[in-house]
């Protein structure tokens, strides 16, 4: 099968609770072979989206088409082709790790042969080997986490829906989660959802950022941080005597500057944070404003808007409003 096939087609995706509307016309596709990052702060509608791709609830309107099916002619056989690893992992504490996943091969009706080649398959893919005989109940959370790994690539499905696989693992249970899912990417069609933006850029390709149920981005990112990026210039002066107030308007008139802000600085400095376009570095036309002006200027850095501050920007929006 081609590598540029879709795997998930979502178009004009909306889901209402009531007057709250989860998701207003979200659309994105997702190709084999692809780690997407479903990115969003809390309660953009991210788990909203991953419970309808995996058809336990169904959208107010639009299309989804999950492996070629439509989830509205065939959830039972796109849940079957799925695996689906929510943010609190289903597991059966009473169970050893290795009854656990006989018992996901059960309810999906797998052969007892079927099922020994499966635990075993994952087992290894998951790092379970050292706690297979262990109550779930023992386990420490990224063992927990890798557990629910488990039981989602338990029958080798094309596509992986993952929500907040790393919540609440320390940063070496972190790194060794994040690790497990860039090799699961090299063999399935992974998406991602979080809220953590390192997640995204330790694991993904791809990233979709929605926010109040809209999305907001969609590209690799550094396409969207040669998109929607630019450059930062940190100048720092020595305050002058006078003439202070003109100097965020002296450097607004240079060719490429789009903002000037002031920056809390020492008694006896300046700071202005100078945002301006990423194709034009602006620093020789600051310097030369500065001294045109006779000020000291004692610093001067630029850099490039990172995904990190893109995502800010996209996802500025009130507190304790919308559905996760």
């Amino acid at each position: 099968m081609s590598s540029n096939e879709l795997m998930i087609e979502v178009k004009d995706l909306t889901k209402s609770y009531g007057p709250i509307r989860a998701l207003d016309g979200v659309s994105f596709e997702v190709r084999r072979g692809e780690v997407l990052g479903f990115l969003g702060p809390n309660g953009a509608g991210k788990t909203t989206t991953m419970k309808i791709l995996t058809c336990f609830i169904a959208p107010t309107e639009g299309q989804v088409i999950v492996g070629g099916m439509d989830i509205y002619k065939n959830p039972l056989e796109i849940r079957r082709n799925v695996g689906y690893l929510p943010e609190n992992a289903p597991l059966y504490p009473d169970m050893l790790v290795t009854e656990y996943l006989d018992f996901v091969g059960v309810i999906r009706g797998m052969s007892r042969a079927d099922r020994k080649a499966a635990a075993d398959r994952v087992i290894e893919q998951c790092g379970l080997d050292e706690v297979v005989y262990q109550e779930i109940r023992t386990l420490s959370k990224g063992y927990r986490q890798r557990a629910g790994l488990a039981q989602a690539m338990f029958h080798n499905p094309q596509i992986l829906i993952l929500d907040e696989p790393t919540s609440g693992l320390d940063p070496n249970q972190i790194a060794e989660i994040r690790g497990l899912i860039k090799g699961i990417g090299k063999e399935h069609t992974v998406i991602l959802s979080t809220h953590h933006l390192a997640e995204v850029q330790a694991t993904a390709g791809r990233v979709v950022i929605i926010n109040k149920g809209k999305r907001v981005a969609d590209g690799t990112p550094r396409e969207l941080e040669r998109q929607r990026g630019g450059a930062l210039y940190e100048v720092v002066l020595r305050r002058p005597a006078d003439g202070t107030d003109e100097i965020p308007a002296v450097f607004e008139r240079i060719d490429g500057v789009d903002a000037v802000e002031k920056v809390e600085g020492a008694d006896d400095e300046l700071v202005f944070a100078v945002t301006g376009h990423a194709d034009k570095d602006v620093r020789s036309d600051i310097f030369g404003a500065v001294v045109d002006k006779g000020w000291v200027l004692l610093g001067l850095v630029r850099r490039q808007v990172d995904l990190e501050e893109i995502f800010r920007s996209l996802t500025v929006a009130e507190t304790g409003k919308g559905v996760e």
